[in-house]
């Protein structure tokens, strides 16, 4: 068995399977050639380990013990970041995510092992390690302050003040190309996360991360290129990322789909569907906690909210559970019952995931786990769903934040792309100065100075980016 598992799957054939529309043949992705310990930028160097730790162990360790993903703690999820009140920030919902999504992995690989048992000797077993591992990883692309960060970059080349990028010609004759430019204008934090973990950063060793194909794959939401961006909105790599995902697609069998000539567009990597259910299990939940704490929902509404989730059996046994242990206080039984409401969508994920196994193997299962869980989970969820969208996301510190955020990034962004590509001016020199000698910034091409300067603003905490502008502004000075 630890011979097996310490070799990467065998399958000669590295063509992807290639499935168009109105086809009438079914592939089927491999289990066997899904799960795979090869690591980018060191695949011909897979050996016995002397510790017990497995690889996808190893990538999670890799990960926690990371600055990025240290920054996450000054980076916003929702809410502002916290006064007197401590709510999630990227940070703490990465860890309840990986939480959430190991317990999603072992119970699938659980049930999984008792359809096919002739798999025991496989990666199979491993599943809770790389989901937990690749929902640490799936947010240390987002940019400072959430949703309206990663909004103000694409924004900024789409509508803004960079849109003569797309026109600039260097002294060299460099420009952009067309798919370079869809990078810029669809800019996704999920991409930018496959590119944090894979870029070789100047100084940094080949493979970025050198993570492991399944747990870098398990990370991929959207398996296509910015090409497609405009019909699906959202994708999965950029260009730059482009032959690395093209080596993982090919090494781990995912399906390829018809789509036009020139672009990229794969079956999601079948992990993909627990790290997004994770995700969506705790954001979804644990905002109604932070708005409860804050006052935004009421304790009757919040407690509403989460009994949706049970039958009238079920809410009499939580009732007398939380009796029988002395649950009396109000933010503890809110607790409580945020506890056992994950544990059902867990649970029915779980089912959605195990029924559907030979769908999704094939390519062909639609949208979230989420989507398909029992019609009485569904509508609790989905008036979870409305209650943020109207009391929550649109609540006036939510919207403050969001709105200084826009500003602060746009204002970065536009100031150091002038740089990047006027370096020769004095004001640029000192600008350029300030960036770490690891994001290429003064590089030949237009497109990695462009894209050196996001990595250098996306990887900026909200407080760092907040401090940075305010200097640049003249509002606050260092001492000297």
């Amino acid at each position: 068995m630890e011979n097996q598992k310490n070799n990467t799957q065998s399958d000669t054939n590295h063509t992807p399977p290639t499935r168009g529309s109105g086809e009438g043949v079914c592939f089927m992705m491999s289990w066997t050639r899904l799960l795979s310990n090869k690591r980018l930028g060191q695949e011909d160097n897979v050996h016995r380990r002397t510790d017990d730790r497995t690889e996808f162990q190893r990538d999670y360790d890799r990960l926690i013990f990371s600055a990025p993903f240290r920054r996450l703690q000054n980076k916003t999820q929702v809410f502002p970041l916290p006064g007197r009140i401590f709510v999630h920030n990227r940070l703490t919902h990465s860890l309840e995510v990986s939480s959430v999504g190991r317990s999603l992995g072992n119970d699938v690989s659980r049930q999984l092992l008792e359809l096919h048992p002739e798999l025991a000797d496989t990666h199979l077993t491993e599943l809770g390690a790389i989901v937990s591992a690749a929902c640490l990883a799936h947010d240390l692309g987002n940019p400072p302050f959430g949703h309206s960060g990663e909004r103000a970059i694409g924004t900024y080349f789409s509508e803004g003040k960079g849109q003569w990028l797309r026109d600039f010609v260097t002294f060299e004759g460099d420009r952009l190309s067309p798919a370079q430019w869809n990078d810029l204008t669809h800019f996704e934090g999920n991409a930018n996360a496959f590119r944090l973990l894979t870029h070789h950063f100047k100084g940094r060793r080949r493979g970025g991360f050198v993570m492991t194909y399944s747990t870098l794959a398990s990370i991929v939401k959207y398996p296509f290129s910015s090409d497609l961006a405009g019909s699906h909105q959202k994708f999965g790599f950029f260009e730059s990322e482009r032959e690395d995902f093209l080596k993982i697609a090919d090494e781990l069998g995912l399906i390829r789909l018809s789509s036009p000539e020139g672009t990229l567009r794969y079956a999601r990597f079948p992990l993909v569907y627990l790290v997004e259910a994770a995700d969506d299990i705790c954001y979804e939940i644990m905002d109604l906690e932070d708005a409860h704490k804050l006052k935004i929902l009421s304790t009757d509404r919040t407690k509403e909210l989460l009994l949706a989730y049970f039958t009238d059996a079920q809410r009499q046994h939580i009732q007398e559970s939380m009796e029988r242990q002395g649950v009396e206080d109000v933010n503890e039984q809110v607790v409580y019952l945020r506890s056992c409401a994950i544990n059902e969508l867990e649970k029915a994920c779980v089912k959605v995931f195990v029924d559907n196994e030979q769908q999704i193997l094939a390519g062909q299962f639609e949208g979230s786990l989420i989507k398909h869980i029992e019609p009485r989970l569904r509508e609790a969820y989905k008036a979870c769903e409305r209650e943020s969208y109207s009391h929550i996301y649109h609540a006036k510190d939510v919207l403050d934040i969001e709105l200084a955020g826009f500003r602060v990034m746009s204002f970065l962004i536009d100031l150091f792309v002038e740089a990047a590509t006027h370096p020769e001016r004095a004001y640029s020199s000192l600008l350029l100065n300030r960036v770490s000698s690891q994001y290429d910034i003064k590089a030949p091409r237009l497109y990695d100075r462009v894209m050196a300067v996001l990595d250098y603003i996306s990887g900026m905490t909200d407080v760092y980016a907040l401090d940075l502008y305010q200097k640049i502004n003249g509002m606050s000075l260092p001492i000297i």
